[in-house]
């Protein structure tokens, strides 16, 4: 049916290509667009092979990869959360090779670690944003195990393209919550950046996926056509979630003797991928206390990345409106600049009086800096320090012969909460609130996606 495969096919990959592009970093974000990709390469199956053993497996793995999602969305101070990740990681390859041993009905199996992940997040959904988030992702998962029964058991219930589309619905919304997830983490908009992608989606479907349709009609059971035809909509999709990355690609291919202008080129291409993602400057004095700290040691944990910089909401701080004082340009690339200057300023707060050591007093310091402002990995195999200041390379020597790995990234997680507190009490001082929020015009926050 290819009415149905081919829209379904077209906005699920779309979907996954917009998560990753949006933030590969974002380890939620990955498990729910290979749930995405692994649906899509199903209904391709499906389409040529309504009953096969591969079309069924591809069609219950996103299961595995949804129990990822919903394993990655615990927070960070969940007990034991390292042993529950690696549990997710061992039980779901396990599960996915026994599904593909496993009659029709038996692969129904792949439910369970789903459910054992919905479980944990319900347990913990005070913690988690939005706070409806665990109860809509365990509405989504019983619809698509309901759909999935209906495809998997000997029964006749319907016609099962609707069974096949009513599973990639579904999955769309998982795709959703993440996303929303995601950007109330990063204190980062939404809705216009993705009102604008599913436009382009959509119309790239009725463009694309129209004649797709049209010639899946006309060439009937021919496998090799059949999948052609999907991977031409495959590339058309993925140019269109990932419009960012591929376009810098093209540049690199393009002006590749041409740095300069290629820097230019990507800087504006930063920008404009900025934009619809930044929120409105309004937030940041109504912003809590928990939202505000973590905004910072996500800017400090990300001070070499100006295009994450831009996205921040801590350039509208202050003290970054200080610096840009006078200027004429106001641009999110200026504001990334200086909230790198601020952050730098914070981080020297930490260093203690005196010459350059490694004792107890410094640990902060040299942790902060070197690791998160330089961006120096002391543990890497081929870690040259030729170039480096000779402070730099004293401290990576002394974090490589005494300081554990493990103990580096408290110290770092330690001295970044350190930095991040001062930039609150800066931001909540009676003067900078007599500035931001003057008595008598308050305006209510806008909301963030």
């Amino acid at each position: 049916m290819p009415a149905l495969a081919v829209p379904a096919f077209a906005l699920t990959w779309w979907a996954a290509c917009y998560l990753i592009g949006r933030d590969p970093a974002r380890p939620a974000a990955l498990r729910a667009a290979s749930a995405l990709l692994a649906y899509a390469a199903g209904v391709a199956l499906w389409s040529a092979d309504a009953d096969g053993t591969a079309t069924q497996v591809l069609l219950c793995a996103p299961a595995l990869l949804w129990a990822g999602a919903a394993v990655a969305l615990l927070p960070v101070s969940v007990p034991e959360r390292r042993q529950i990740e690696l549990g997710w990681r061992v039980l779901g390859g396990l599960f996915l090779v026994v599904s593909v041993v496993l009659p029709p009905v038996g692969r129904l199996v792949v439910l369970v670690p789903l459910l054992g992940a919905l479980f944990l997040l319900w347990r913990f959904r005070d913690q988690v944003r939005p706070p409806m988030l665990a109860a809509a992702l365990a509405v989504a998962a019983a619809l698509y195990g309901l759909a999935l029964a209906a495809l998997l058991l000997p029964v006749e219930l319907g016609s099962s393209g609707l069974v096949v589309a009513a599973i990639g619905l579904d999955l769309l919304v998982l795709g959703f919550l993440v996303a929303v997830s995601d950007a109330l983490d990063v204190g980062e908009r939404l809705r216009p950046d993705l009102i604008r992608a599913a436009t382009a989606a959509v119309i790239a479907t009725v463009l694309v996926g129209g004649p797709v349709a049209v010639t899946l009609f006309a060439v009937g059971d021919e496998p090799v056509l059949t999948f052609l035809q999907f991977a031409l909509l495959a590339v058309v999709m993925t140019v269109t979630g990932l419009g960012g990355a591929v376009r810098r690609g093209l540049d690199l291919l393009a002006f590749r003797g041409d740095d300069r202008l290629r820097r230019n080129r990507a800087a504006l291409s930063q920008v404009a991928d900025a934009l619809p993602r930044h929120q409105s400057r309004r937030r940041l004095p109504a912003t809590a206390e928990s939202d505000f700290l973590r905004y910072a040691r996500q800017a400090l944990d990300n001070y070499g990345d100006l295009s994450r910089l831009m996205r921040s909401p801590l350039t509208d701080l202050p003290a970054v409106d200080q610096r840009l004082a006078g200027r004429a340009l106001d641009l999110p690339l200026e504001r990334a600049t200086e909230l790198r200057a601020v952050l730098r300023a914070g981080v020297e707060t930490l260093r203690p009086a005196g010459p350059f050591g490694t004792g107890d007093e410094w640990r902060l310091y040299n942790a902060l800096l070197f690791c998160g402002v330089l961006g120096l990995n002391p543990y890497a195999r081929k870690m040259r320090t030729d170039g480096l200041e000779l402070e730099a390379r004293q401290a990576v020597d002394w974090m490589r012969r005494y300081v554990p790995r493990g103990t580096l990234r408290r110290w770092h997680n330690e001295a970044a909460d350190l930095v991040a507190a001062r930039l609150w009490a800066e931001l909540t001082s009676p003067e900078v609130r007599g500035v931001a929020r003057p008595r008598g015009n308050r305006t209510a926050p806008t909301r963030s996606t």
